[in-house]
């Protein structure tokens, strides 16, 4: 119940961070461990340590990063945890482009000649009665390219941006899964605490220094 705010900070500033937030996932972590290092030492390594003062706790969320108590667990718990949060931003920012480009293309002001084209194409068969008749393709081409002429030009870059969002998510099912990843933070967190307790006679004699 006590780890239940820092875990509840870390997933926040996580999500936050997806969201476009120009917060960083190292320091959202160095966070939660320096809050989860004072519970483990006064829980965990000496656990008959009852009310200590906020003074006492913050020298223990201080001194945690120099002491290192969570050995290397911590950082293997951002690492690849970063990889895939980096790859999901990227790809949720790309989103948000794209949906901009399509709006501004949505709106975009047809010509004089692109309406009488369209008029032309879809009615004029209808003036003699053929209404189950439809136009060929290359005319439809003809017509459709006089019509988007002038936003023509972004069809390489489109075709670039589908390109990249293809790769994005093949890296992310593949060597970025976010869903393997933040799974694999609780297998981390618990090896971290772990390696605290197994250090802990040490961590206590450098604590008391």
């Amino acid at each position: 119940k006590e780890a239940a705010e820092p875990v509840k900070e870390l997933f926040t500033d996580l999500s936050l961070y997806l969201l476009g937030a120009q917060n960083r996932v190292e320091k959202a972590f160095f966070r939660f461990f320096d809050s989860l290092f004072p519970l483990v030492y006064t829980r965990l390594i000496n656990p008959g340590m009852m009310d200590l003062s906020e003074e006492y706790m913050e020298c223990l969320r201080q001194t945690r990063q120099d002491i290192n108590p969570f050995g290397r667990y911590s950082k293997e718990a951002v690492m690849e945890l970063a990889k895939s949060l980096r790859a999901s931003r990227t790809f949720n920012q790309a989103l948000g482009m794209g949906v901009e480009v399509l709006n501004a293309t949505e709106h975009a002001v047809l010509t004089r000649e692109c309406i009488r084209g369209l008029v032309k194409m879809q009615y004029c068969p209808h003036c003699q009665g053929l209404t189950l008749i439809r136009p060929c393709e290359g005319y439809c081409l003809n017509v459709m390219r006089g019509c988007f002429a002038s936003v023509s030009e972004l069809d390489i870059h489109w075709r670039e941006y589908i390109y990249t969002l293809e790769y994005l998510t093949n890296e992310m099912a593949v060597t970025h899964d976010l869903e393997l990843a933040l799974l694999g933070i609780r297998y981390s967190i618990n090896e971290a605490i772990l390696q605290a307790q197994l250090n802990g006679p040490q961590l206590s004699a450098t604590v008391y220094k």
